[in-house]
């Protein structure tokens, strides 16, 4: 007899029946957690305090996820969200949970985590906070253009999708880079190159404004007096970045960007990393200088170190401060903006942290310490620490996750967790960044 296979049900993606369940907390992800049948369940859009019904959409041993499907009662800290994108754009998740409530829930978190790591409690109380809205100085927008209607939409990806969602502002922008988005948005669609641009990059610093726009072909004559027009009519600088990664204005000369720390001016490139929110990166910067407290016979290694942001406040103290940065074109732009304050006491260094770092000249005995890595962390770096040695060191994460882990290898290394804070770079989100320092014991 033949036999014809047939394929298994997936269980695990079957939907549940509807369900009542109290939610308890919220994940580092911003899930409500509740308890089903001994499994936790984790839904996004609930809140703690709060009885709702949902549906699982998926089953794991352990865990399950589910959908909320209704709120029966809700708790205090819901309010109606400011947007109207809210739920569509992928940029904001927690609108619907008061801000002070969005803070408690995310110290409550990275606490949970830090805890579980080291096997005894950790209560988060310093927070490092700001403004809950148009906090943000940097945003990409992503275009899509419309074959059909021969028009291009300007706006945000959808969560988990590559739809973009059309906007005319955002509430987490800086005021002038949400005034900016609609009137942006009819020039582009004027424009003759509208249907190969890519993504336009808002930046608004202490220096200017800026509007980066990714063109993959030349721009003609008539497109580019467009766009000097917009610049003028604005106060805006715009800027073109090409495929080769460079930016140019619009006279075709090369260009960068610069923020202001204090009376430091650090130049970038567009596309490269700074910190979004201006206001707690300066609270950051203040509070790892006081937390290292350098000294000018002290020798401080800043890994991961951009363009200088650390680096160069550290300097001020008069301590002998090294950067290392993976991205060769971030050094040559720390360089600068070492030679551009003066300061002949920092040096910068290429390499890649997550290889062999035995024959890097960097490498050796120092006094402190800082690590601000992306979000994969600095796991690979940390092996190194026997051969810097160093009284402390801080640690600027934006992934607890990857904080938690390196957190054992530091303490497996004789390592104690002095300070733990909360940094809120995202509010309005379910991101979590942290800074901790550990001392030697």
């Amino acid at each position: 007899m033949a036999q014809f296979f047939k394929a298994k049900p997936n269980r695990s993606k079957q939907l549940s029946a509807k369900l009542s369940l109290q939610i308890t907390s919220l994940d580092h992800l911003g899930a409500g957690i509740a308890q089903h049948q001994g499994k936790v369940v984790f839904i996004p859009g609930a809140l703690p305090g709060e009885t709702v019904t949902a549906q699982l959409t998926e089953q794991k041993k352990q865990y399950a996820r589910g959908k909320l499907l209704k709120v029966e009662r809700a708790s205090d800290a819901r309010i109606q969200p400011e947007c109207p994108h809210f739920a569509r754009c992928g940029g904001c998740d927690l609108q619907h949970m008061d801000v002070a409530a969005q803070r408690n829930a995310k110290a409550d978190a990275l606490g949970n985590m830090m805890s579980r790591a080291w096997g005894q409690e950790f209560k988060v109380e310093d927070i490092l906070s700001g403004s809950a809205w148009h906090y943000r100085r940097r945003a990409r927008l992503a275009t899509w253009y419309d074959k059909q209607s021969k028009q291009l939409e300007l706006g945000f990806r959808q969560e988990a999708s590559s739809k973009v969602v059309a906007i005319d502002a955002c509430p987490v922008l800086a005021e002038p880079l949400s005034d900016l988005i609609s009137p942006l948005h009819s020039l582009l669609n004027k424009l003759k190159l509208k249907s190969t641009l890519g993504h336009v990059e808002l930046i608004e610093v202490e220096l200017g404004r800026y509007v980066v726009i990714r063109v993959t072909k030349a721009i003609s004559e008539k497109d580019g007096a467009a766009l000097e027009a917009f610049a003028a009519e604005h106060r805006v600088i715009v800027l073109l970045a090409d495929n080769e990664g460079h930016c140019y204005d619009l006279k075709g000369e090369e260009a960068s960007v610069a923020y202001q720390l204090d009376e430091l001016e650090l130049a970038f490139k567009p596309g490269n990393f700074i910190q979004v929110n201006g206001e707690i990166n300066r609270l950051m910067v203040e509070r790892a200088v006081a937390w290292l407290a350098p000294q000018p016979d002290e020798r401080v290694l800043d890994l991961f170190c951009g363009v200088g942001n650390f680096s160069l406040p550290l300097a001020r103290t008069g301590a002998q401060v090294v950067g290392v940065e993976g991205v060769r074109e971030m050094v040559e732009q720390a360089r600068g903006n070492a030679t551009k304050a003066g300061m002949d006491n920092v040096a910068f260094f290429h390499g890649d942290l997550s290889a062999d770092l035995s024959a890097e000249p960097w490498l050796g005995k120092i006094d402190k310490l800082l690590l601000d890595p992306a979000r994969a962390g600095a796991f690979e770096s940390l092996q190194w620490l026997s051969k810097m040695k160093p009284a402390s060191l801080v640690y600027v994460s934006c992934n607890p996750s990857s904080l938690a882990r390196d957190s054992k290898v530091l303490q497996e290394k004789g390592y104690r967790l002095a300070q733990l804070a909360l940094v809120d770079m995202f509010p309005q989100t379910h991101h979590i960044e942290a800074m901790a320092l550990f001392e030697r014991c």
